[in-house]
């Protein structure tokens, strides 16, 4: 079991159970097996809103979502067995929606390993994951999956959305790709063999509409500008592997910033932990209000689990009415 946090109805001191790892990190065997322990604990959790502007807020409209956190590995059935016991967590806590994070299926040890693994999305990795969701009867956005290229040099860091019956909704490929040397530090070019995507993508969904992203996206405002003025998004989806060092500078400030300027809800499944000897993700998966509000996260950023939360959509309507924006007089171009 890994650890479970559930969102409390705004303006309320409702005590609420997490389930809470406490292995401080995980036992691999020779098979990559996690072997953990969960004890269920109570704490209060609130989110505290303007309560004269939100007094008349109610969760008649919500739904439950979820958004899971994980350490992947270069072990494609490791990950996969994380992510079925994961769906089946979300699934018997009511949410109907479940967020990956970024490289949910494969993290590689050395350079080219994902080309190696890359599939389409016909492939059999894919087709697993159908599986699950429609098993469990509920939508999984799995963000960040290596589809393969147009060439054996070349991948897609792709955001796939299933839906409850297991058929592929939605796919977005990631445009913002990550590139960094930092002297005497991290040398990282994801450009060299991945593609990026050209196409912004929201889509429908009984969670409202969804605005589809991968991480290092999250620093380029305008791509949410544009989902949220010109697409109708609602709801913006970030999973992400942030660095150890990136995560803790900027994060949750831009993942609410994200929320605050565009008024939607923000849903971001984080990588946590050492994947590798040189690779390190700095966790902390978040959900968050219009308001700007953390609604959902675990008790431990480096621990693998589920964060849930209720989201009302018509809160999003109460914050724009209370605060609202004006669109963006210049044009946005992605």
């Amino acid at each position: 079991m890994g650890s479970c946090c559930l969102y409390s109805p705004t303006n309320t001191n409702t005590v609420i159970p997490i389930r809470r790892l406490h292995s401080a990190k995980p036992v691999i065997s020779g098979a990559r097996a996690r072997a953990n322990h969960s004890k269920l604990v109570f704490v209060p959790i609130r989110a505290v809103l303007p309560a004269a502007q939100y007094s008349t807020t109610t969760m008649a409209n919500s739904v439950r979502v979820a958004a899971a956190q994980m350490t992947s590995i270069n072990d494609l059935a490791s990950n996969f067995s994380t992510c079925s016991r994961l769906v089946k967590e979300a699934a018997s806590a009511g949410a109907k929606l479940l967020c990956f994070p970024e490289n949910f299926s494969y993290v590689g040890a050395k350079e080219g390993d994902s080309l190696k693994i890359a599939e389409p999305l016909e492939g059999p990795i894919m087709k697993g994951y159908c599986s699950l969701a429609r098993e469990s009867n509920i939508w999984l956005s799995l963000g960040g999956f290596q589809e393969k290229g147009s060439d054996d040099a070349h991948l897609c860091n792709t955001h796939v959305l299933i839906d409850d019956a297991g058929n592929i909704r939605s796919t977005y490929r990631k445009m913002h790709l990550f590139d960094v040397d930092v002297p005497g530090g991290m040398v990282y070019k994801e450009s060299s063999f991945t593609e990026p995507g050209k196409e912004v993508v929201a889509v429908d969904s009984p969670f409202g509409r969804l605005g589809v992203t991968v991480c290092y996206d999250l620093r380029f405002p305008e791509l949410y500008q544009q989902l949220r003025f010109h697409h109708e998004a609602q709801v913006l989806l970030i999973p992400a592997a942030f660095t150890k060092i990136t995560g803790q500078a900027h994060w949750e400030i831009l993942l609410r910033a994200r929320a605050i300027e565009t008024q939607c809800y923000v849903i971001a499944a984080a990588q946590t932990g050492k994947h590798t000897d040189k690779r390190e993700s700095f966790g902390e998966t978040l959900i968050i209000d219009p308001w700007g509000t953390i609604v959902g996260r675990l008790p431990d950023r480096i621990s693998t689990g589920i964060a849930v939360a209720d989201i009302d959509l018509s809160l999003i309507d109460s914050v724009k009415v209370s605060s609202p924006l004006p669109e963006p007089r210049t044009p946005l171009s992605i």
